[in-house]
C-alpha cells in the first residue's frame, strides 16, 4: 500500500470516529427507546438532484466501521453523473446501524457530491486545454480530507493537503521574512538542510516579481496571485517554462477559459470548496 493511500486511510478512520462519538454520545436514545437491539433492516440511498456522485465509498466504509458484516451494495460509483430518482446503494444491517450512521453518511455524501460537481464544471470549462484545476486549504476544520477527495472525484487535482508537504511562501510569508529573494534563500537553505525532496512554491505579485523569482532559481513553482489572463500571458513569456506555473485568484467559470487559453499549468480555485453547495440526497427504509 502507498504511503497516499496508508495515509488516507488513517485519516479517515480518524474522522470517521470523531464524528460518530460527536454525533452518538451516550447512545442513540431514540432508536434504543422504540427500535429493539437485534432488529434488521434495509435502506436505499436516494439521488434527489442531478450531478456528480460523491462519497459512496465513503459510505461504505461508514456503515462496515460500525458493523463490518453489514451488506454494501452499490448501484452507482463515485464520479458517476446522477439524476434524480436513481439509487446509490442500498444497505442491510441492524437497524440501530443503519439510524446511528444515516446522518453522518448523508451529510459527507450531500457536501461531498456538490464539491466534485461542481469541480466537474470548472473541469469541464478548460476541455482542450493543458491546465489543471487545483484546491486550495480553503476548507472546513477536520473535514478537509473528504472535501478534498471530493474534488478529486470530481476531476481536479488536490493542492498540498497542509502546511507540512510543500513549502508554500504566500504574501504574509514575503513580508515577515523580510522580502521576496530574502524569504526565497532562506526557504532553500531550510529545505536543503532538512528535506531536500519539499518543493518550493512562491507567489508573485507583479511582473518584478516574478523576474525576481526566475533570477534566484529557488523555486518548484510560481504562483500568479490576481494576474489578468493578459498579464498572465506577459509572466508566462518571461517564465519560459523553467519552473511549474499557477495562477490563482479572481478565476471563475466566466473567465476561467481566458486563464486556460495561456498555457498556465495548474489554476487554484479555493470556490471548488467554499462556494459549494451540498446536493439533495436522502437514505429511506425499504
Amino acid at each position: 500500500m502507498n504511503k497516499t493511500v496508508l495515509y488516507f486511510d488513517e485519516r479517515l478512520h480518524v474522522l470517521v470516529q470523531a464524528a460518530l462519538d460527536e454525533d452518538l454520545g451516550e447512545g442513540d436514545h431514540s432508536s434504543l427507546a422504540v427500535i429493539p437491539a437485534d432488529a434488521r433492516g434495509k435502506a436505499l440511498l436516494k439521488i434527489k438532484q442531478d450531478g456528480i456522485l460523491a462519497g459512496v465509498e465513503i459510505a461504505k466504509k461508514i456503515f462496515h466501521s460500525r458493523e463490518p458484516a453489514a451488506v454494501f451494495l452499490q448501484h452507482k460509483h463515485d464520479g458517476e453523473a446522477m439524476q434524480a430518482g436513481e439509487t446509490a446503494f442500498t444497505i442491510e444491517a441492524s437497524v440501530h446501524t443503519i439510524l446511528a450512521c444515516e446522518r453522518f453518511v448523508l451529510n459527507c455524501m450531500q457536501r461531498m457530491s456538490g464539491i466534485a460537481t461542481l469541480t466537474h464544471q470548472y473541469v469541464q470549462e478548460v476541455r482542450g486545454y493543458s491546465s489543471k484545476i487545483l484546491d486550495t486549504r480553503k476548507t472546513t476544520p477536520g473535514f478537509r480530507l473528504l472535501e478534498k477527495e471530493a474534488v478529486r472525484i470530481g476531476g481536479g487535482v488536490n493542492h498540498r493537503f497542509g502546511l507540512f508537504d510543500m513549502i508554500m511562501l504566500k504574501d504574509n510569508h514575503i513580508d515577515y521574512g523580510g522580502g521576496l529573494r530574502i524569504t526565497l534563500d532562506k526557504a532553500h537553505a531550510y529545505a536543503q538542510q532538512y528535506k531536500p525532496a519539499l518543493k518550493i512554491e512562491v507567489e508573485a505579485r507583479t511582473l518584478e516579481d516574478v523576474r525576481e523569482v526566475i533570477a534566484s532559481g529557488k523555486a518548484d513553482r510560481i504562483m500568479l496571485d490576481n494576474f489578468s489572463p493578459s498579464q498572465l500571458g506577459e509572466a508566462l513569456n518571461l517564465i519560459q517554462k523553467k519552473m511549474e506555473t499557477e495562477a490563482s485568484g479572481g478565476i471563475s467559470l466566466d473567465n476561467i477559459r481566458a486563464y486556460a487559453a495561456t498555457g498556465v499549468d495548474y489554476i487554484s480555485i479555493g470556490a471548488l470548496i467554499h462556494q459549494a453547495k451540498s446536493l439533495d440526497l436522502s437514505l429511506k427504509a425499504m
